[in-house]
């Protein structure tokens, strides 16, 4: 008779734990500890991206004063930006001041003032809507073109090409462009002020019937030329931020069309959030110098 055989069961003792792979458990940082990373890393962060400008603006300045640009090299540029752009600003005061003056007009009917309208459009225009909104179109045609041209030129390596020539990068790309938003940008500004005065006046005479003698008397009474001297003196920073900017982030764009894009995006946003800025600190400045200067300064619009 035979018999079958059967393995022997195992007389060890199970433990009751799972085998070890190899890898250690990941423990998440607390609330409170990724807080302060990410707070640490956003201010190196920005603490690198000051560093990075400043000395971006300094080795710009140093060029500048060095070996200014040639006209050959301006000319192509005083079109891209300066003639290319005219239509763009124009229409944009033109639209300012009639909008202004649509929304201004039943206010000042209310108070009988409606005659005085073109003083407010027009001292709004000219030291505030007409800088700043200038700036802005420009920033957004000008400034994503052109940090969207350096960027490209860093991708393709059209820029190191350039340093292994033993030319200057800054000294042939940067330069001439910030000298041209320099010179025009408050030029183009002088155009948003005046088709904006001219968009306030058709509204205002053509649609609410005011008397044209009142809407230029009272703008030539209460503009006065230092309101159009803060104007332009705002729009020249104003053109410096958005050369400035812009060059910085096309130097400093990353690899790939994306990167070209990101580039494009901030040297916008930048350029805008600069523009409020400096609005900001020059038009108090300027308020409270004036005011030192001319302390006794009454008149008043109503």
């Amino acid at each position: 008779m035979t018999t079958i055989e059967t393995p022997a069961a195992s007389t060890k003792p199970l433990t009751g734990t799972l085998p070890q792979t190899g890898v250690t458990p990941v423990h998440e940082p607390g609330l409170i500890r990724g807080g302060f990373e990410a707070l640490g890393s956003s201010v190196l962060e920005l603490l690198v991206f000051v560093g990075n400008m400043t000395l971006f603006n300094l080795s710009a300045m140093r060029w500048l004063a060095y070996r200014p640009p040639r006209w050959r090299n301006l000319k192509p540029l005083f079109y891209a930006i300066g003639v290319a752009s005219t239509w763009v600003v124009g229409m944009t005061g033109c639209f300012i001041g009639m909008v202004l003056a649509v929304q201004s007009y039943h206010s000042f009917r209310e108070m009988g003032l409606e005659t005085r309208m073109g003083a407010v459009i027009n001292v709004t225009l000219v030291k505030e809507l007409g800088p700043v909104l200038a700036a802005t179109m420009l920033a957004g045609r000008v400034g994503s073109a052109m940090a969207a041209e350096l960027g490209t030129m860093r991708v393709t390596e059209q820029i190191d090409a350039l340093s292994a020539l033993g030319t200057n990068p800054i000294q042939v790309l940067v330069v001439p462009r910030l000298v041209t938003c320099v010179l025009l940008i408050p030029l183009l500004t002088i155009i948003a002020d005046c088709l904006g005065i001219v968009g306030g006046y058709l509204i205002s005479n053509e649609l609410f019937g005011i008397d044209s003698y009142f809407y230029w008397y009272y703008t030539s009474k209460f503009v006065a030329l230092s309101d159009l001297v803060a104007g332009l003196f705002k729009s020249i920073f104003f053109g410096y931020a958005i050369g400035m900017v812009a060059c910085h982030r096309g130097f400093h764009s990353r690899a790939g069309a994306e990167g070209v894009g990101r580039a494009a995006t901030e040297a916008f946003v930048m350029s805008f959030v600069l523009i409020l800025f400096i609005d900001l600190v020059i038009g108090t400045a300027w308020n409270s110098l004036y005011r030192s200067w001319y302390p006794d300064v009454s008149e008043s619009l109503f």
